[in-house]
C-alpha cells in the first residue's frame, strides 16, 4: 500500500479527551476515530490490526476443534428472563421495540443465544462434547465509557461455549481453552497473566481471568512475590488481619455516646475522636434481594461485595436509599449501627470478630458510640471474610509477601456447570437412553482490548511499538525526498522486490519532509522501516531499521529481501 493512496489521518497532539496512553496513540496514529461516547470507527490501519488478532484467535480456536458460528445481535428479550438476567444486568441492556411492539435487546453476551441453538440442536451424547465460538460486536450501555476502545458501550468479543456430556468432559474443554488463550496471549506479544476471579453474572463455578499488568488498568490483582500465586482482589481470600487488633484481654469499657456533628466518615471520625481507623467498625446496609442485610467491617478495611454476595447466596446485592437507611436506623447516612439494630440480619468480616471497645454509628444523627462490644451490647452470630485484601495481607496460598497491582482483563473463562442448560433446556441422552443436562463453560476474548493492551504495554515517547503478529504492516518504506529521480527509483525497486515476496508493506511515497515521514513512521510504530536517502540511493544501499531497538544496518537494494527474511521468519 502506498502510503498517498491510504488513510492514515495522523495527529501532532494528543485528543483532549484522552486519558491512557493507549487512547492518545490510537487516535494520533490514525488508528481510531470517536463517532459518539462509547463507539469508535477503526481506520484501515486500526482495522488490519483487528483483522490480525481475530486471524490469531480464529487460528489457535480452530486448532483446539472449536468450530466457528455467527450467532445474531439481536434477541428477543423473554429468552434473557428465562436466565433471570434481565433483571440483574438491568439498565446495562440496551432495548428497544419493533414495529410489532416485540421487544429486542442488543446482545451484551451470548450464553442465552448459543445454550438455546444447543438445546434444540442437540440431542445424544453423540453429539457431544462441542466447543463453538464466535467473533462477533457486543452493546452495553456503559454508565461511563472511558479509556479509548477498553471501556466502550460497542465492542468486539471472542466468546466460545463448551458444551459436554459430564464435569470430566467440561474439564477437559476448560484444559483446551486455557491452552489456546496462553498461544493466542503469546502470539499477540501481551504479558499476560492468569489470575482466579469472581464468575460475576455469568454464574458459575470457578473462573480464571487473563490481565496484562499496566497503571491504566481498572481492575486489581494480587501477586505473590514468593510462589507467584495471583488472584483478583474480588477473590483473594483474607486469613489475617494485619495492623492494629486488640486483644480479647483488653477490658470491656463501659459504652457511651458522644456528639460528632456533621462528621460521618472513618478518615473523619477517626480525626475527631483521636484514634485509629482500625479501632472503628463500619455499619454498611445492603438488599440482598428483598431481605435487609448489615455487614460489619473494621474502619480501615474495604467491605467486599463480591464475596458478600456468595456468603449471602443472593441473586442481586446492592446498597439501600438514603431515606430507607434513616427510616430503618433512626439516623442519616454516616451514623448507622449495630446497636440497637431491629429487624435487620447481622453478618460481620472476621476483622471484627476480636475487636473490644470499638466504635460505632450510634444510630442517632450526630452521634456515635465508643467502647462498644460484641454480645455485651449487640449480638453477632455470621462471621466470615468479607474484605477486601489489602497490601499488608499474606498470599492466601504460601503466607508470604504480596503485591497489588492495575492489571486490564484481556481474557475471562468460566465453569457454568448447568446455570444455562438447565434454564433452556440443554438436554440430552445419555448411552444407557437417560436424560441428562448438558454442562457449559464460557471463553471471553476482549479483541479491543488486545489492542489496547499491547499499546499500553509497548510504546515510548515517539509512539506505538508493535510486534510482527499484528502490526498493520510489518514493514515500512520511508522515501527521502521522493521527488529525488534515484530515490524513487530505488525506493520502487525495493517496493516490487518486496511485493513479489509476499510481504505486508507500506511505502511512504509521499511528498513531504523527512522531518514529518520520520515521526510518522515512530508514531504508528511498524516493527522495519527501511530509509532511502538521497546519498545512499546512489549507491543502491538501504538503511533498515528495527522500530523496537532502533539498530540500523546498510544493506545494497538489490539484497533487501534476504536481510528481511532474517527478521521476518516464514
Amino acid at each position: 500500500m502506498r502510503w498517498t493512496q491510504a488513510l492514515i489521518p495522523t495527529l501532532k497532539e494528543d485528543p483532549q479527551d484522552a486519558e491512557v496512553i493507549s487512547h492518545k496513540l490510537m487516535v494520533r496514529a490514525g488508528l481510531i476515530r470517536k463517532l459518539i461516547s462509547g463507539a469508535y470507527s477503526y481506520l484501515p490501519l486500526g482495522f488490519r490490526v483487528l483483522q490480525k488478532v481475530s486471524n490469531i484467535i480464529r487460528e489457535e480456536m480452530n486448532a483446539k476443534g472449536a468450530q466457528e458460528v455467527l450467532l445474531p445481535a439481536i434477541h428477543p428479550s423473554e429468552i434473557w428472563m428465562k436466565t433471570g438476567r434481565y433483571d440483574l444486568l438491568g439498565p446495562v441492556l440496551i432495548k428497544f421495540k419493533d414495529r410489532h411492539d416485540k421487544e429486542i435487546v442488543l446482545g451484551p453476551t451470548h450464553e442465552e443465544i448459543v445454550t438455546d441453538l444447543v438445546a434444540n440442536n442437540i440431542k445424544s451424547y453423540k453429539d457431544l462434547p462441542l466447543i463453538l465460538y464466535q467473533i462477533q460486536t457486543k452493546f452495553r450501555d456503559e454508565p461511563r465509557p472511558r479509556f479509548g476502545v477498553m471501556r466502550t458501550a460497542e465492542f468486539i468479543m471472542k466468546d466460545a461455549y463448551s458444551f459436554d456430556r459430564d464435569i470430566e468432559g467440561m474439564e477437559s474443554s476448560y484444559k483446551k481453552m486455557h491452552d489456546a488463550y496462553c498461544k493466542i496471549f503469546g502470539r499477540c506479544n501481551l504479558p499476560y497473566i492468569p489470575v482466579e476471579a469472581d464468575p460475576g453474572i455469568m454464574g458459575g463455578g470457578l473462573s480464571h481471568e487473563f490481565m496484562v499488568l499496566t497503571e491504566a488498568g481498572e481492575d486489581e490483582i494480587v501477586i505473590c512475590q514468593k510462589c507467584k500465586y495471583a488472584a483478583s482482589t474480588q477473590v483473594a481470600a483474607c486469613h489475617s488481619c494485619p495492623g492494629v487488633k486488640p486483644g480479647k484481654a483488653e477490658k470491656k469499657l463501659p459504652i457511651a455516646e458522644v456528639e460528632t456533628p456533621g462528621i460521618k466518615t472513618i478518615d473523619k471520625v477517626s480525626e475527631f475522636l483521636k484514634i485509629e481507623p482500625a479501632k472503628l467498625v463500619k455499619t454498611l446496609l445492603y438488599m440482598a434481594d428483598d431481605k435487609m442485610v448489615a455487614l460489619l467491617i473494621r474502619g480501615d478495611f474495604e467491605a467486599n461485595e463480591t464475596k458478600l454476595k456468595d456468603y449471602l447466596k443472593c441473586s442481586a446485592l446492592g446498597f439501600i436509599d438514603e431515606s430507607v437507611i434513616e427510616k430503618t436506623t433512626g439516623a442519616p447516612i454516616g451514623f448507622s449501627g449495630p446497636v440497637g439494630l431491629k429487624d435487620v440480619r447481622i453478618v460481620a468480616d472476621n476483622s471484627v470478630k476480636d475487636m473490644t471497645n470499638f466504635v460505632t454509628g450510634a444510630n442517632k444523627k450526630d452521634a456515635h458510640l465508643m467502647n462498644v462490644n460484641i454480645d455485651r451490647d449487640f449480638e453477632a452470630k455470621e462471621f466470615s471474610d468479607l474484605r477486601v485484601i489489602t497490601k499488608d495481607d499474606k498470599c492466601p496460598a504460601c503466607g508470604k509477601a504480596i503485591d497489588i497491582k492495575h492489571a486490564i482483563e484481556i481474557g475471562h473463562m468460566f465453569k457454568l456447570g448447568t446455570k444455562y442448560s438447565e434454564a433452556l433446556g440443554a438436554r440430552f441422552l445419555n448411552h444407557e437412553g437417560k436424560t441428562n443436562t448438558v454442562i457449559m463453560g464460557c471463553y471471553g476474548i476482549g479483541v479491543n482490548r488486545i489492542i489496547a493492551s499491547l499499546i499500553e504495554t509497548s510504546n515510548d515517547k515517539d509512539g506505538i511499538i508493535w510486534p510482527l503478529s499484528i502490526a498493520p504492516y510489518q514493514i515500512l518504506i520511508v522515501a527521502l525526498n521522493i521527488a529525488n529521480k534515484k530515490v524513487k527509483e530505488v525506493s520502487e525497486e525495493v517496493y516490487s522486490q518486496l511485493k513479489a515476496g509476499g510481504y505486508d508493506i507500506l511505502y511512504d511515497d509521499r511528498d513531504i519532509s523527512a522531518g514529518i515521514k520520520f515521526k510518522d513512521a515512530d508514531l504508528i510504530g511498524i516493527p522495519i522501516q527501511i530509509v532511502i536517502g538521497e546519498k545512499n540511493a546512489k549507491k543502491h544501499i538501504v538503511e533498515i531499521k528495527t522500530r523496537i531497538d532502533r539498530k540500523v544496518v546498510e544493506v545494497k537494494s538489490f539484497d533487501v529481501e534476504s536481510r528481511i527474511k532474517q527478521l521476518i521468519p516464514s
